[in-house]
């Protein structure tokens, strides 16, 4: 059972590792594609329905769903402060999404 999620690790790891090394080297584009492609997305979709069923891959898309305004403004944030500010654009944009995500929370459900 353990390995299972061993895989999903390395998956993750080897997303993570590819999309640092095209963004440190100046392929923000491509490190960008490389970390929103859909594949990651089936990836998550699959593992999850394979160890929960539908109804627990629907309540994640749901999920999904509430907390893209919450990250679209952390990138906005980030986007707009980086030059400014620095790294810490990064927290700024943390608790915009966290403000936005639990708000939003909150209204829904």
């Amino acid at each position: 059972m353990w390995e299972r999620y061993l895989l999903y690790f390395l998956l993750g790891g080897t997303v993570v590792t590819l999309v640092t090394y095209l963004g440190s080297h100046g392929k923000g584009w491509l490190a960008a594609f490389v970390a929103m492609f859909p594949a990651v997305t089936v990836l998550t979709f699959t593992s999850i329905y394979l160890e929960g069923g539908g109804t627990p891959l629907a309540e994640y898309i749901k999920g999904l769903l509430l907390v893209l305004p919450g990250w679209l403004c952390y990138l906005f944030i980030v986007f707009h402060l980086t030059e400014r500010i620095g790294l810490p654009s990064i927290g700024v944009g943390i608790l915009g999404y966290l403000a936005v995500t639990i708000a939003l929370r909150m209204v829904v459900f």
